[in-house]
């Protein structure tokens, strides 16, 4: 009872705040002119201060764990691949590839990852190692199939979007961010308080906003026409890929921070940032949003699954 209890206490306040989000558009207080603004500070601003604050401010060098980061990597990369190619058979609607490919496999890592991590273990050195192996790829291979998948206004896809992915890996200033967090942590560079603080404050506002911007941009009638892809991709997120990819970690040795840094990288909800660049890249942002919030919702009872399975076997 106290792990579901303690998942509930991580998760629905996170829900709680999109719900905000989606009363405060319904009463007119939020329009669509501020989430498309917000939106786009999010994904410019807020989210890159935040993953460099993160990352910047773990000594790696030290706590570097090459299988462990390997691990993160490649199973990162067997998710992404391997639901992009089910995805090309499964999904009929070319319209919704992208987001449903991106929302399927990308976890809220550094958003929900660190908090889940930080109230079982304190500070921990896994959760930003864990971001090191993974989000730099969610957002390399994100980039990736949003582009590829994207539509014009005609519903058609642009052709020769090789060039066009890497000048986007290139700019996304998330993926820029987590490789300025990485130097700044290994030459060992230190800032001025006055600066740590001015980092961190900016990155507070990400994960609110994020939410925040999710509600009020929330369209539920058009969510419930897209309630089938919606349960598959959060079947996908919350119970197929820990189903497949937790054992091969007990196998390899995982325990304590590392196999919970895996669990919430496998089996989190979606990023709220999935939203911010599926809608900056022309893709679904109704089902994006649709599937963000049900994991969201659905987590509490499934990380609870979860983490109660590692305690009995002794892993955690």
């Amino acid at each position: 009872m106290s792990d579901f209890i303690f998942s509930v206490n991580v998760t629905f306040p996170i829900f709680l705040v999109m719900v905000i989000g989606w009363v405060l558009h319904q009463i007119g207080m939020l329009d669509e002119h501020f989430v498309t603004v917000a939106n786009r500070f999010n994904f410019k601003v807020t989210l890159p201060f935040m993953l460099f604050r993160d990352i910047a401010s773990v000594e790696i060098s030290k706590v570097f764990d090459l299988k462990f980061v390997l691990y993160c990597a490649i199973v990162s990369s067997i998710c992404f691949w391997g639901i992009w190619g089910i995805s090309k058979f499964a999904v009929k609607d070319d319209s919704i590839r992208g987001a449903f490919v991106q929302s399927s496999f990308r976890s809220s890592a550094a958003v929900m990852g660190m908090a889940f991590i930080n109230n079982i273990y304190g500070s921990s050195a896994m959760g930003p190692l864990m971001i090191v192996g993974a989000v730099p790829l969610y957002n390399v291979y994100s980039v990736i199939v949003l582009t590829f998948e994207a539509q014009d206004e005609e519903g058609k896809r642009d052709k020769g979007k090789i060039k066009q992915a890497l000048v986007n890996i290139v700019k996304n200033p998330i993926i820029d961010s987590i490789f300025l967090g990485l130097i700044v942590s290994l030459l060992g560079i230190h800032f001025p308080t006055i600066v740590n603080k001015t980092i961190n404050s900016v990155a507070q506002l990400a994960t609110p906003l994020a939410l925040i911007v999710i509600g009020a941009g929330f369209e539920g009638r058009k969510a419930i026409a897209k309630i089938k892809p919606t349960c598959w991709a959060a079947a996908i997120k919350l119970v197929i890929q820990p189903l497949v990819f937790l054992p091969v970690a007990a196998y390899m040795g995982f325990s304590g921070e590392k196999i919970i840094a895996i669990l919430i990288m496998l089996a989190s909800p979606t990023t709220p940032s999935c939203y911010i660049m599926a809608k900056s890249m022309k893709n679904d942002g109704v089902l994006t949003a649709s599937v963000i919030v049900a994991t969201t919702l659905f987590a509490a009872f499934t990380l609870t699954f979860w983490i109660f399975l590692l305690r009995t076997f002794g892993l955690i």
